[in-house]
């Protein structure tokens, strides 16, 4: 077996997708003249191009992950940009376990959205752009989780964040839908301020962007001390890159632009969500794992983010009526989790349930979207019910997806989510007891809002088609997008299932949600998995703090032991309880949630407000930047630049010749008489001064 793998394979994996972008957004639109979106050719062409492009990386990230766990990998240069001295600026490739895994995953959930968008956005006026951009979507990430320097890992967030920007206002015509992706653009850039600050203290500490030479230097980084201060510089920069994951991962206070992008279509949502950005700070922070374990101080801000980020963006689920929403509000809820495995030292658990988030999120969002199609564009959760036995698929999926979510024994999400809750069992990090209640409460607050959302959407009364529903979702008439905006069956008129593009990937991601979670749990977490990649492999545990995995590798037995054990925990039992709950209060007693609402009017008030976060922002930053910007514009612009500089400079030109104007008389007789008058004062400060040196 090859010990290094081919880098002109590696390179058509993100290539491909590049290609099928370019194809769809070229030739599958009016740029060429050819094809438009009116057209079935148009059509044919962005679809089947970019598919393909998909699936070809799908594939060949297939045979990468087999040969590296054979053993081979990558770690090389493909392009040098340019050297600046000994400061070389390149691209390049480090493929390793935790790379050629974050590659299939990707590229599989990505392959599942773009059949499902087939079905979803057919009729829509944009259906090329949309191909091509999600397309371009998964370019962007694969160079991220592909890159073995900083230059190109800032070049795939920042490509990633941009496609987003594109994504989430894809109905430009809706100005919710601009107001989501400028709020998503301009978050994300708060937290990519302190993302390229530490990559810039690392560049200035260790002289390379190149990973392996940063890593081979942290011991001699980790005695280096911020100037002017007793702080790490490590610690410093470990903070400002995870600053960068806070905006990309949507990290309280950095999360509020995550469930604002729900305004663009469904496929991008299950996109963003599942396998794109949300992950890449998870990534991040996992392959910057050799640098993170050497500050305890990092890895408790990461620890207690990560938990406030678990518990508190839970408790908004349980009060969202849209059904896209719901689900969001449990990815911020999963990212949290995530972030705890990392400040924990538990990075390999991190990164499994990234995986196994990454198929059952995307199976809840598809899922999710098949319901607005057969309830015509209704996304409220209010007005559905009892769609069980007329989208009988999409029922059964979604119930897959829900079980995983919550953690139920022998689905993929009780794997990786109970191993998360036992390793900040263990942990001794600063923050891990709070964390510890934190995740373990947000167990319950899954299970709860999950089944409500279950609950109201496939069982019960029959509330759709009746005059009086509910309509919190925006419902402007626009021709961008065919009849989206004609939310709602008409009375009389019953839901169906979806077609076969759409309900296919659905059962597709259906599979891994409950298979891959037992399958993986052993390689990843306790097996050689990880032993070539450079962020597993490099790590140095130290201290009594980062022992969670050592535990957790002796408490190991199996994945059928593992799952059996779960009945005596209280982790299944807070699941079970908030599934009951959910039942009972939406099933058997809805005036109880009522009366619950009506007592506790401030609490729901202010979860309804999402903590008064984004009045917060919209008071605080958004009116300052505008009260700064009108002084800067008023005060500078207007005041001393024009003003002063150009106008001001123009007025004193204006009354310079003004004045000198009476000078120029036109009389030959005047402008003799000043000649000579100046002939004599010359001759006499000549005379004066030649008398002067005698």
């Amino acid at each position: 077996m090859a010990t290094t793998l081919n880098p002109n394979l590696l390179l058509a994996i993100p290539l491909a997708p590049l290609a099928g972008a370019a194809i769809a957004g070229l030739f599958g639109t009016k740029f060429f003249g050819t094809f438009s979106s009116d057209t079935r050719g148009g059509r044919i062409v962005a679809h089947t191009a970019t598919i393909l492009g998909v699936a070809i990386a799908f594939v060949l990230s297939l045979l990468v992950l087999r040969d590296v766990m054979d053993g081979a990998g990558y770690n090389g240069t493909v392009y040098e940009w340019m050297a600046i001295g000994s400061l070389k600026m390149e691209v390049g490739f480090l493929v390793d376990s935790l790379t050629a895994m974050m590659m299939v995953v990707v590229t599989f959930v990505s392959l599942m959205v773009h059949i499902y968008t087939v079905g979803y956005m057919q009729g829509d006026a944009g259906y090329n752009r949309f191909f091509a951009y999600i397309s371009l979507f998964t370019f962007s990430m694969l160079m991220l989780v592909m890159s073995n320097n900083f230059l190109q890992l800032f070049f795939g967030w920042e490509a990633v964040g941009l496609v987003s920007y594109l994504l989430i206002g894809f109905w430009y015509t809706r100005p919710t839908a601009i107001f989501a992706n400028m709020k998503a653009f301009l978050v994300n850039r708060v937290g990519d301020f302190g993302f390229i600050l530490g990559i810039g203290l690392l560049l200035a500490y260790s002289g390379s962007m190149d990973y392996s030479a940063v890593f081979a230097k942290r011991e001699a980084l980790a005695a280096v001390t911020f100037p002017g201060t007793d702080w790490m510089m490590l610690t410093v920069a470990c903070i400002c890159l995870f600053i960068g994951a806070m905006g990309k991962s949507a990290q309280f206070p950095l999360h509020v632009w995550l469930p604002d992008s729900m305004e663009g279509p469904t496929p991008i949502s299950a996109l963003i969500h599942a396998a794109t950005m949300v992950t890449a700070g998870i990534f991040m922070v996992a392959r910057m794992s050799p640098l993170f374990e050497l500050s305890d101080t990092a890895l408790s801000f990461v620890l207690v983010i990560g938990a406030i980020t678990a518990l508190f963006m839970g408790f908004l689920g349980i009060i969202q009526n849209d059904i896209k929403r719901v689900v969001a509000y449990s990815t911020l809820s999963q990212l949290g989790y995530m972030t705890v495995a990392l400040g924990a030292s538990a990075y390999s658990v991190a990164v499994f349930h990234l995986m196994t988030h990454a198929f059952f999120k995307a199976l809840l969002f598809l899922g999710a979207g098949s319901v607005i199609i057969g309830m015509h564009h209704d996304q409220d959760i209010r007005n559905m019910g009892g769609l069980r036995k007329y989208m009988p698929i999409t029922w059964i999926t979604s119930l897959v997806g829900s079980l995983a979510l919550i953690g139920t024994p022998f689905f993929a999400g009780f794997y990786s989510k109970d191993s998360i809750i036992e390793a900040v069992a263990e942990s001794h990090i600063a923050g891990s007891g709070f964390a510890y209640f934190a995740v373990l409460a947000g167990v319950f607050v899954t299970a709860f809002y999950s089944f409500r959302m279950y609950f109201l959407v496939f069982h019960g009364e029959e509330r759709f088609g009746k005059p009086h529903a509910h309509h919190d979702h925006h419902e402007e008439e626009d021709e961008s997008h065919g009849d989206d905006h004609h939310h709602g069956l008409a009375p009389g008129e019953k839901p169906h299932e979806s077609p076969w593009v759409v309900t296919l990937p659905l059962v597709l991601l259906a599979i891994p949600s409950v298979i891959i979670g037992a399958i993986a749990i052993e390689p990843m977490l306790f097996g050689e998995f990880f032993k070539h990649g450079v962020a597993f492999k490099d790590v140095i545990f130290v201290g009594e703090n980062h022992h969670a995995m050592e535990e957790l590798r002796e408490a190991f037995h199996g994945w059928v032991p593992m799952a059996i054990h779960s009945l005596t925990t209280p982790v299944l039992w807070l699941a079970i309880a908030g599934v009951v709950l959910s039942w009972f209060f939406y099933m058997k007693r809805p005036d109880i949630p009522a009366a619950i609402q009506q007592r506790f009017s401030g609490l729901y008030k202010l979860l309804d407000n999402k903590y008064y976060m984004d009045a917060f922002n919209q008071a605080v930053f958004a009116r300052g930047a505008r009260l700064l910007g009108t002084g800067l514009w008023k005060g500078g612009d207007q005041g001393l630049i024009d003003g002063l500089f150009v106008n001001g400079s123009a007025r004193v030109v204006a009354s310079f010749a003004a004045a000198s104007r009476y000078l120029q008389s036109g009389y030959i007789y005047h402008y003799a008489f000043a000649m000579i008058l100046g002939m004599l004062v010359l001759l006499t400060l000549t005379i004066t001064g030649v008398i002067g040196t005698k």
